[in-house]
């Protein structure tokens, strides 16, 4: 089957984005044939300012109901597909929004926030992050914060989260457990990158990755093509089994430097935590309307119709469905 038709079939999720959300990006989404996305609305903010963004995302769904919809269920997802829509997974990058508050897990799972990031980077309530000088592991709260989640059904990430919080989580959660958005340490050393060990240890507690093209995090880095990218997928797929994997872009597309330095401080404001990147999204891929550039990659590097389709969304559904 060509590109373009198997592409017009397909379920493609993507396992994060954090865009500059409007009109521009949810026409883009269409275009670019996406069925769902874990869509990002918060990362440093409390629980009112959380409350405030999921405000903004639900007068975007009335604004736009004839480009996106909100995601309670994977059969959302799927009814999405069948009416030309994208469904929108609200999700977090941090814990902040639950403050310290166990309750308020429900009160966004009720909003139809599906995944949550256990950290952002640095340390929280809950555990650390990848950039934390030291890694405490996964605190007596983030224990509960993890049953809690468990309990409502709200999948835990732990793409920026340390690695002994990561396998603490991974060992706690009775419910799988995602990287909805990294790459392999095999291919280029970083902080941000995982480990082998890493990645089969969270495939065989029925884990998942999701596989990121974020140029910094790439071999070729903003050299990198599309083609660079699905390589990294095929990678961990070898790895881990392609039943274990997806894709999670982070797009970042209508932002500029502002928005990078507060995501690059630590709490929004505080010391810088890396460099400040310039980063060039891989070529063939370089807006949310690509992605019918992905399937064809996938093609060029000799995959059959029935991975492609698993890697572009039916995996990811499939842990989904587990989880909530």
């Amino acid at each position: 089957m060509t590109a373009p038709r198997l592409h017009d079939d397909l379920v493609v999720f993507d396992g994060l984005i954090i865009s500059r959300w409007g009109p521009d990006i949810f026409a883009a989404m269409r275009e670019g044939g996406l069925t769902a996305a874990n869509c990002t609305c918060s990362v440093w903010e409390n629980f009112r300012d959380t409350m405030l963004n999921i405000g903004r995302w639900n007068r975007d769904f009335a604004a736009h109901a004839d480009q996106i919809v909100k995601a309670r269920s994977v059969a959302d997802i799927r009814r999405a597909k069948e009416e030309g829509r994208t469904a929108i997974v609200l999700g977090f990058q941090n814990t902040s929004a639950f403050e310290d508050r166990v309750e308020f897990v429900e009160l966004f799972k009720e909003q139809g926030v599906g995944i949550v990031q256990m950290t952002y980077n640095t340390q929280n309530l809950v555990g650390s992050g990848c950039y934390e000088s030291t890694d405490s592991g996964l605190s007596d709260f983030g224990h509960d914060i993890v049953a809690e989640m468990n309990r409502v059904g709200m999948l835990c990430d732990l793409s920026h989260v340390g690695p002994a919080t990561s396998r603490d989580v991974i060992l706690a959660s009775k419910k799988p457990v995602a990287y909805s958005h990294c790459l392999p340490a095999g291919l280029k050393a970083h902080p941000r990158n995982k480990t082998d060990e890493q990645l089969r240890f969270i495939a065989e507690h029925e884990g998942f990755v999701g596989v990121t093209m974020f140029p910094p995090f790439l071999a070729a880095g903003n050299s990198a093509t599309v083609d660079d990218y699905v390589a990294a997928i095929d990678y961990i797929s070898n790895l881990v089994g392609e039943e274990s994997v997806g894709f999670g872009t982070d797009f970042t597309q209508g932002y500029g430097t502002p928005f990078f330095e507060y995501l690059n401080r630590d709490k929004g404001d505080g010391r810088q935590l890396t460099e400040f990147w310039q980063v060039e999204f891989p070529e063939g891929l370089k807006t949310i309307a690509d992605y019918p550039n992905m399937t064809a990659a996938m093609q060029r590097a000799g995959w059959s119709d029935s991975r492609i389709a698993r890697v572009m969304g039916e995996n990811w559904l499939s842990l989904l469905e587990r989880v909530w």
